[in-house]
This record gives C-alpha cells, sequence and structure tokens, in this order.
C-alpha cells in the first residue's frame, strides 16, 4: 500500500530561509509529504509532481489567492487535493493555519499547526494589521483553536506562549524538529581560523548591532578575529555602515547555500546568535542555525532568549549572555578563542548534544508517531 499522504501547508512556498521545513517533509518515511501553499516564490526547489498552489500567476492567479485568503475559495486548488485523498494537513506557522482552515474543514481530515516563533510572540496590537495573513489569522485564530486537532511548537518557550493566549493545553505539544547531524557534520582536516560567525536574517530580533559592538572589543585584543555575517534583510544597509565604522575585518557575504554555511561553519571557531526581542515582542522560537552549528562542533555564543536555552546549554556546549549585552558576549567569544581546551569540550559535547537529542531523523520519527495518534484517534 502507497504511504498516506500529509499535506504540507504554508502560504509560501519556499523562502529561502524555510529550508526546515522541506527537509522536514522529505525526511518523512511512513507518509508522502504533498506541499500545497497560495503561491511559489523564488527560493527552494520542490518536487513539482508533489507541489500545488492556488496562485498559478497572472492577474487571474492573484485574484484566486485574494479570494482564497478572504473566504476559503478555491475550487480548483481543492478538486487537486482532494485527488491526493490526504490524510492530515500540516500547517507551517500559525498564519497558514488559519489559511489552511477552510481547506481542512472540506476535504474532513484534521488539521495540524506548527508555531516556530514571530507567529506566537509578536504583541497584537503590532501584528494585527501587518498583513493580509495577519489579520485573517487573527480573525480566525478561536476557530483555529477550537478546530485545529493539534499546536506544535518548535520549543517549550512557543508552548508556553501559546498557553498565554488560550490555546487548549491538551492540544499543544513541543517537539525539536532537529538537525541532520549526517550532512552536518565537521571535517577535522579543515584548519579552524580566527572567524566568528553570523547566519540569519538581518532583522531586529536576530541582534546584529549588539554582536557587531561585541566585535569591536573583540578587535581591540585579538586583531586578527573576523566578523562574517551570512544572511540579507532589512537591516543590512545600516549594519554595514556601523561594521565599516566599528570593525577592522568583517564580511558581509549575503545569502548563502547550505553547503557554503556548512564551510563556514566548519572553518570559524565560534558561532555568534545574539538573539533579541524586539519592541514588537518578535522573537525566535528556537533558530536551526544554532543546531547547526553544534552539530558541525561549532560552540555557540548565544543570548538567553527564547528556545535556545533548550538547545545550547551554557557552560556545555556553549556560552550565553543577556540580551543587548555587547560587553558580555565579548567576554564569552574572547574566552573560547583563547581557551583551546573549553573551546575542544564544548565542540565534542556540542555535537553529542545534537546527535542525542536533536538529530533530525529521529525526531522525525517522533513526528511520525504524532501523526500516526491522531489518525487513529488518540489524541
Amino acid at each position: 500500500m502507497p504511504n498516506p499522504v500529509v499535506v504540507i501547508f504554508s502560504s509560501l512556498l519556499l523562502p529561502p530561509s524555510q529550508t526546515f521545513i522541506r527537509a522536514q517533509g522529505e525526511e518523512l518515511q511512513r507518509f508522502t509529504p504533498c506541499y500545497v501553499g497560495s503561491r511559489l516564490v523564488k527560493g527552494l526547489s520542490l518536487p513539482p509532481e508533489r507541489t500545488l498552489v492556488v496562485n498559478a500567476g497572472g492577474i487571474l492567479g492573484t485574484a484566486e489567492e485574494l479570494l482564497f485568503k478572504f473566504s476559503g475559495l478555491a475550487p480548483r486548488l481543492y478538486r487537486q487535493v482532494q485527488q491526493l485523498n490526504p490524510a492530515l494537513i500540516h500547517a507551517q506557522f500559525g498564519l497558514s493555519g488559519a489559511l489552511a482552515l477552510p481547506l481542512a474543514r472540506t476535504l474532513k481530515v484534521p488539521l495540524v499547526v506548527h508555531f516556530r516563533g514571530a507567529d506566537a510572540t509578536v504583541k497584537d496590537e503590532y501584528a494585527q494589521y501587518s498583513s493580509i495573513n495577519h489579520w485573517i489569522y487573527f480573525q480566525r485564530r478561536e476557530a483555529l483553536k477550537r478546530e485545529a486537532r493539534l499546536f506544535i511548537t518548535v520549543s517549550k518557550f512557543i508552548k508556553e506562549k501559546l498557553l498565554e493566549q488560550g490555546f487548549p493545553a491538551e492540544k499543544i505539544v513541543a517537539h525539536y524538529h532537529g538537525v541532520d547531524t549526517e550532512t552536518f557534520q565537521p571535517d577535522p582536516a579543515v584548519p579552524r581560523e580566527p572567524v566568528v560567525l553570523f547566519v540569519g536574517r538581518l532583522t531586529d530580533k536576530k541582534g546584529c548591532e549588539y554582536l557587531i559592538q561585541a566585535i569591536a572589543q573583540v578587535q581591540a585584543t585579538m586583531p586578527e578575529v573576523e566578523l562574517v555575517l551570512i544572511g540579507d534583510g532589512p537591516l543590512k544597509p545600516s549594519l554595514e555602515a556601523l561594521a565599516n565604522q566599528s570593525l577592522s575585518k568583517h564580511r558581509f557575504l549575503g545569502v548563502q547555500p547550505p553547503s557554503v554555511v556548512r564551510s563556514w561553519m566548519n572553518r570559524a571557531r565560534v558561532l555568534a546568535a545574539p538573539s533579541v526581542t524586539s519592541p514588537q515582542g518578535d522573537a525566535e522560537g528556537l533558530p536551526n542555525v544554532v543546531l547547526e552549528a553544534q552539530a558541525m562542533g561549532l560552540p555557540v555564543v548565544s543570548t538567553i532568549h527564547a528556545g535556545i536555552p533548550e538547545a545550547v546549554v551554557h557552560g556545555e556546549t556553549g556560552l550565553l549572555a543577556p540580551e543587548r549585552d555587547a560587553q558580555q558576549l565579548s567576554e564569552h567569544i574572547l574566552r573560547l578563542l583563547q581557551d583551546f581546551e573549553l573551546w575542544q569540550r564544548f565542540s565534542i559535547k556540542g555535537r553529542s548534544h545534537m546527535q542525542k537529542l536533536f538529530n533530525r531523523r529521529q525526531q522525525t520519527r517522533v513526528l511520525e508517531e504524532i501523526y500516526q495518534s491522531i489518525l487513529q484517534g488518540q489524541r
């Protein structure tokens, strides 16, 4: 018998920053993933035979997408999805959960909604009118609480945020998606360089301005240290200006493919993830980069923020500073750069920690058990 189909629903299929969605889908063994959304965007490739969208392009496609979002109507898409005979819908992010709710009702299949960060943390007064998808989410949030079969959160921190918003406790499960520890593993033949690496979107919650301030202090003691930033975002111009003014050695590399990111993780001495909570409440769930770095044997310097302390064990696999504390960040980075014994201990323990608790293959088997329990009516 063929595997039952699970619809992986995400409004946009699939931005380059969302490798974790495709990776988790393609790791499924007992279910066949089909990717469904509002429209395709430039980014990650998906198998065309298993990808369906409302908006196929042009003015008509845009009109169909708007109709689908506001009313839930998308006759062509519904027919295509119905032909797949899906067992359930797994919506990525709360906003996509709200968009997928009419589809789940029509098909009479269970809806699972995955909350991953800002969708659970941004304050209502900032989020509600920030986009069409946000407005629709707030219109349907109470119905989503009642009708969705299960809410999955990427960390215990995000679970607590949902509980604060009145989501039913019996419907929420925290589940770590994990990292591919076979793909992300260090090559000991590659020498480590005096590089502090940042990987992520250049937005408020990533805290890059505090990292640049910290590296300025680090370079006062160790001028050979270089800050390498991989990623793009709205703050890039201001961050480049700050770095040009403050730092003697730095590089902004823009968006890079996963192979290049892994290469830099194998060369760098420290991964910095100085995340902060934005004034609007935007916070991380559990950033993949701290998992990937530890799997690569790369010690992490990060902040006591959101779900990060659930993955980076302070004093064992990395070092954590308070949010916005550039001084503490610089001291942690210097400590790892100057103490080789400590660096080596963190490197070994970090990879072991990922293999035991954050192995993607193992965590995907757990996800499939969650799917199975829903289909068997145990949840």
